[in-house]
C-alpha cells in the first residue's frame, strides 16, 4: 500500500449550541478562533484545523470522540483551566511510566459532554 494516512489536518466536534460553544473553547481554554459560519466554528491548534458544528441529519452525535490537548506541564494547566471554571473529571494523574518518560492526563468535558483531556510527557532524562 503506497497511501499512509499521518497528518490530521481537521478535527470536527458536533455540539447543540454553537455560540456558547465558541464562548467554551476561546474564552475558558484559549484556543485560537479563526472565523465562524452559521453552523460552523474554526479554530487553529498549531496548524490542525478544530471544527465545531451543528448537527445534520448524518453527523455524530455529541461525545463521541476524545480530543487530548499535548500542554507542558500539566499540573499548571489543570489549574489555570479550573480557575477558568473548568470542571475536571479527574486530577491530573500518571497513566504510564516509560523508560524515557512519564505520561499524565486528565480529562474534563465541554458544555455538550464531548470528552476531552490534557496530557503531558515528562521527560526522564
Amino acid at each position: 500500500m503506497s497511501l499512509m494516512l499521518n497528518q490530521i489536518g481537521q478535527i470536527a466536534l458536533t455540539v447543540t449550541n454553537l455560540d456558547t460553544a465558541v464562548a467554551f473553547y476561546r474564552d475558558k481554554l484559549g484556543m485560537a478562533f479563526l472565523f465562524q459560519t452559521p453552523n460552523l466554528a474554526f479554530f487553529d491548534c498549531l496548524g490542525v484545523r478544530f471544527m465545531l458544528g451543528l448537527p445534520e441529519a448524518e453527523s455524530p452525535r455529541p461525545g463521541g470522540s476524545v480530543i487530548y490537548f499535548r500542554v507542558e506541564d500539566i499540573k499548571a494547566a489543570y489549574q489555570e483551566l479550573a480557575e477558568q471554571g473548568v470542571n475536571f473529571k479527574d486530577q491530573p494523574h500518571l497513566v504510564a511510566k516509560l523508560p524515557d518518560r512519564e505520561v499524565w492526563m486528565t480529562f474534563f468535558s465541554d458544555l455538550d459532554g464531548n470528552l476531552l483531556a490534557l496530557m503531558s510527557e515528562v521527560s526522564l532524562l
